[in-house]
């Protein structure tokens, strides 16, 4: 393998850290003509199971080794992926859908209705949209083994759409046998039916995971298009190894050591001019937003009051220039839909001025804050997000908060924001994310937006008003009518502080030449369209 300085100090650091090293030459095994690649990802992958939990970096491995029934083009339509024709009722209440002949899963078996209804039942039980599409569901059933029905209780116009939701969880199909598995439980063994098998043996949590092309995959005849479309793949290997050092990953990629890197510092971006095969892009037309979510179960955020003095205290350009700094590479926007939506909106968005700290601590004391503590989850090992939790920190002090900030690695945030315990027993107040504008601009989908409390999406926002509202959306046929909608729920999530938007970022990535020319889409899907 190929020896240099800049190899053993990646290694040393490495060793310090983690439990085994990612090797960034290539494998003297692998065959002559393989074309093989090393990828370096937004985060380290660590649960694999992308229904379990809705982390993008395991919705990027799902993509990866699981298929969809429906993908969104382009356009943002659904396309048929592994169904291959499909009908609705003249009643518009039974939708019959037959799958691709001779879909395989990796494991050598066939795709069967059996294991699509499997999926999609397990799914529901973690995703809003699926938990809305079963509620209006009177019963799925197989017709044969490519064969199934989807009857509903009532006209839905939304089945299509839910199908093919991108974001996560995405409603990726799996074996039966898996698909069993509770969906409070994390699946292990990964088989799907998707371009890449995934490599058991070679992953290493953290560090490294491996990815084959998959022989008997069978592309649509479709060009590819967003996440529809004939899913080429001429890579044979790929290898999505850790570096959790964004200076680090560009000088492996400079000197030919990687050859794909998902977010590129804009600070560091510039060290590309020049670099002979090497290319730099924004990941895709959308941008991702920083977001700020509360917990509405404890004390003190299950107070609005005190949710409303803690939003007054918030700036969207601290946050933006203390993470990005470059004006042209993000955008000021409060709408809760996005600035990207038809519907958007910013009426009550406070944090899009600078904020006037005297009447926050105002509204503090008015709200009756007794000096309970607030524990602000701090991520450490997301680029993006490393900047966010001081900023929130710092201004939530200066109104008179009890702040505790508490830094941990991502995925140790994403299990602790599932916890409903108070914050002196593991619990929490705030957490952030960076989400993909694709999957806010929608209220179905917008996690942010879920008002079922504790069934829903962590933070437990409870209220049946906006629960009323995302259904009269979700049944709504005509756009001047759902325009209004949105803008009920834009005044609505402010007022109960259902989230709090940080601003719009654009994201960029490098990638070598060796990648080929890859399907363009708002997360890095590793195939072409020829």
């Amino acid at each position: 393998m190929k020896k240099n300085l800049f190899l053993a100090a990646i290694a040393l650091c490495a060793a310090m850290a983690l439990p085994a090293v990612p090797s960034f030459a290539k494998d003297a095994k692998d065959a002559k003509d393989d074309v093989t690649v090393k990828v370096v990802m937004h985060a380290p992958l660590r649960v694999l199971d992308p229904i379990f939990t809705n982390a993008y970096i395991t919705r990027n491995h799902g993509y990866l080794v699981f298929d969809t029934l429906f993908s969104l083009d382009s356009e943002g339509k659904p396309q048929p992926q592994m169904v291959n024709t499909f009908k609705l009722s003249p009643d518009k209440l039974t939708y019959t859908f037959t799958l691709r002949p001779g879909l395989k899963f990796h494991d050598g078996s066939p795709v069967t209705s059996d294991d699509v209804i499997a999926s999609l039942q397990r799914w529901a039980a973690r995703d809003a949209l699926g938990t809305r599409l079963m509620a209006v569901t009177e019963k799925m059933a197989a017709v044969d083994a490519n064969t199934f029905t989807l009857q509903l209780k009532k006209p839905y116009g939304l089945v299509l759409d839910s199908l093919a939701k991108p974001g996560s969880p995405v409603p990726f199909i799996m074996p039966k046998r898996l698909a069993a598995t509770s969906p409070n439980e994390a699946v292990t063994e990964m088989v799907g039916s998707g371009p890449y098998k995934f490599v058991q043996a070679d992953f290493q949590p953290g560090v490294k995971a491996t990815y084959l092309k998959f022989a008997d995959y069978v592309p649509r005849s479709e060009p590819a298009s967003n996440f529809a479309g004939g899913k080429v793949v001429n890579i044979d290997r790929l290898e999505v190894v850790n570096i959790a050092d964004g200076q680090t990953a560009v000088n492996a990629m400079r000197n030919g050591e990687i050859d794909f890197i998902e977010n590129v510092a804009p600070d560091l971006l510039s060290q590309f001019d020049g670099v002979k095969g090497v290319s730099t892009a924004p990941k895709s037309r959308e941008t991702n937003m920083y977001t700020l979510r509360m917990n509405w179960m404890q004390p003190p955020f299950d107070n609005v009051k005190v949710r409303r003095a803690a939003m007054a205290a918030l700036y969207q350009l601290d946050y933006l220039d203390a993470s990005i700094g470059d004006p042209k590479r993000y955008r000021v926007c409060g709408a809760v839909l996005t600035c990207s939506s038809p519907y958007k909106s910013e009426e009550g968005a406070t944090q899009i001025h600078k904020p006037d700290l005297a009447k926050a601590k105002q509204m503090l004391k008015e709200s009756g804050y007794k000096g309970e503590k607030v524990v602000v989850l701090h991520s450490t090992d997301v680029r993006s997000l490393v900047n966010i939790a001081p900023i929130t920190a710092q201004a939530l002090r200066s109104i008179g908060m009890n702040v505790d900030m508490q830094a941990m690695d991502f995925t140790t945030l994403l299990a602790r924001r599932t916890k409903k315990d108070p914050v002196d027993k593991g619990g929490w107040s705030i957490f952030q994310s960076s989400i993909v504008v694709l999957d806010l601009i929608n209220p179905v989908v917008n996690p942010n937006l879920d008002g079922r409390g504790e069934v829903g999406y962590p933070g437990w926002t409870k209220d049946d008003t906006m629960e009323g509202l995302r259904d009269q959306f979700a049944s709504e046929p005509d756009a001047a009518k759902r325009a209004q909608i949105a803008q009920a729920i834009q005044k609505r999530a402010y007022e109960q502080v259902f989230y709090v938007p940080l601003g719009e970022v654009i994201e960029y990535k490098a990638f070598d030449a060796k990648m080929g020319k890859l399907v363009d889409a708002q997360l890095p899907l590793f195939w072409s369209s020829k």
